[in-house]
């Protein structure tokens, strides 16, 4: 059984879907559990639940993000988890609109990652997990600046996996596929065209389903753990096989 004895763990839109199962699964497995999020409502019902704590912050701010971060004392296990998708053709979407996605999935994960760094070198241990996508390695029409940010997030996880292993600091990204989350509810309620979207993913898996939370913190938890010392650098997907394409 993976243990996280005790560490801290700090999940960034940890309070709903994906971020909400590895908050609770790094907890199950021993961290001591913060959810920085930018809604403080639902965290702070899964902080309660866990026994951790909920900070409000919208990580686009970078001050504000890296003081969330900070909030409860030196972090050993980070999770840029926080995404934010305004999805649309690319030639119908506008500069306010990219901004929007890059300030949330890209100057957020800058924010918070520069924010640990420090204290990771320092003690010589340290877990940076970043939630990318198979959006970041194959692409996704009609969200191309959404896609652009993921494939950002691969090359930033690799630059900080290379300039900080010589400090005992792994870096990792979990490129996830479709998730059976409240977003994926919304995209349904869109009427028969939201139940055509959601066909598609799924039959873009080679598991031909939707992945579950806890799928994707099974593995989150794995990477922050001791087990997983000697792996950096990577970009893994769990994504029911869409990264290799259908059978």
């Amino acid at each position: 059984m993976t243990t996280l004895n005790g560490r801290h763990a700090v999940v960034t839109g940890g309070g709903k879907g994906i971020g909400e199962g590895i908050a609770r699964r790094l907890a199950a497995d021993g961290a001591r559990v913060t959810i920085v999020s930018r809604t403080l409502g639902p965290a702070q019902v899964v902080a309660d639940e866990i026994g951790g704590v909920a900070v409000q912050a919208d990580i686009s701010d970078v001050e504000a993000a890296q003081a969330a971060v900070l909030s409860q004392g030196p972090v050993e296990i980070l999770v840029n988890n926080a995404g934010f998708d305004d999805p649309g053709w690319f030639t119908d979407t506008t500069p306010d609109r990219w901004r929007a996605v890059l300030d949330t999935n890209l100057m957020g994960m800058f924010a918070c990652t520069q924010a640990v760094l420090p204290a990771m070198q320092e003690a010589k241990f340290g877990r940076i997990v970043n939630i990318g996508s198979e959006a970041g390695r194959i692409g996704s029409s009609g969200n191309a600046v959404y896609a652009a940010t993921k494939g950002g997030i691969i090359a930033f996880t690799k630059s900080i996996a290379r300039e900080n292993a010589r400090f005992g600091v792994t870096a990792n990204t979990v490129a996830v596929g479709p998730i059976e989350t409240p977003l994926m509810d919304q995209v349904r309620a869109k009427g028969e065209l939201g139940l055509k979207m959601v066909a598609a993913m799924e039959a873009g898996t080679l598991l031909k389903r939707l992945g579950e939370p806890h799928e994707i913190a099974a593995f989150v938890s794995f990477l922050a753990s001791d087990d997983a010392a000697y792996i950096t650098g990577e970009n893994v997907g769990v994504s029911g096989g869409m990264g290799i394409g259908s059978a």
